[in-house]
């Protein structure tokens, strides 16, 4: 253990090292091509050359240097190391509110995802994030066990003039939520009306909330009290796949929602 961390050491301390061996394990380079691609002096890369061929790291073909096997090896490694870690480090302060045991996918598809924190001038970014993909969508998925009165409202405005197509599945509680409020049960009838949306009713409950506005996905995050914490959103064609495919399975243990059902709502409130 001791040997392989300061063989990761040599490399972690220095950037040009890094560079010149992810350059090399790319294929065949002359050292004044190396010299170009990194800015190193000669000198600098005649040392990091010397300590690479020691290793067996990289090898000389006449006036060409190359990554062996192993020093490819070693440049994968260490580059995917650098991801975990600078994943890590975006996601550091949100990991408490994440719900990877619901998150199939491993993390690193969240490297170049869009995080949206509140802040004090701007206290409801994370949904106003949700907001604007909703509104350049022209179809949205959503699973969620909540669905506030600004999102309904932008669905519900855009699916009725059939510039959205809307499929959802809420948890029994989110309906619930929604139909005790007249304004909000309102606006949920007239959703239900419009000719290309379906809302379907989970009875298990759902521990997330997803929506897949055309390719984007985006997760509103909250902590155990449910005060929203931040979104993320992502293009990730891995994260894509997960979504929809959660997405599908919430679809098929869901009954739809009716407008009848929420008539029967109206008359017990």
């Amino acid at each position: 253990m001791e040997s392989a961390l300061e063989e990761i050491e040599f490399l972690a301390l220095s950037e040009n090292r890094v560079e010149v061996l992810t350059l090399l394990s790319d294929g065949r380079h002359t050292r004044p091509e190396l010299e170009a691609e990194t800015g190193a002096s000669q000198a600098t890369l005649g040392r990091i050359l010397s300590d690479f061929q020691d290793r067996s790291w990289a090898r000389q073909d006449g006036s060409d240097y190359v990554a062996t096997a192993t020093g490819t090896l070693v440049a994968q490694g260490f580059n995917d190391l650098l991801d975990i870690l600078e994943t890590e480090r975006e996601l550091r302060g949100l990991v408490r509110y994440l719900p990877t045991h619901a998150m199939d996918f491993d993390l690193r598809h969240l490297a170049d995802a869009t995080i949206t924190t509140p802040t004090q001038t701007r206290p409801n970014a994370p949904v106003q994030r949700l907001l604007d993909l909703v509104e350049d969508a022209t179809e949205v998925r959503a699973f969620s066990h909540a669905f506030n009165e600004q999102n309904l409202s932008v669905v519900e405005r855009r699916a009725s003039a059939g510039e959205l197509s809307f499929s959802g599945v809420l948890s029994r509680s989110a309906v619930e939520a929604l139909a005790s409020d007249a304004d909000l049960r309102e606006r949920l009838v007239s959703l239900l009306s419009a000719p290309e949306a379906t809302v379907r009713v989970r009875e298990e409950g759902i521990p997330l909330a997803v929506t897949i506005a055309d390719g984007t996905v985006h997760l509103l995050l909250r902590d155990e009290t449910g005060v929203l914490r931040a979104s993320i959103d992502t293009d990730s064609e891995a994260v894509r796949s997960w979504a929809i495919e959660t997405f599908d399975h919430y679809w098929r243990t869901a009954t739809e929602l009716t407008v009848s059902d929420l008539a029967g709502s109206d008359e017990s409130s």
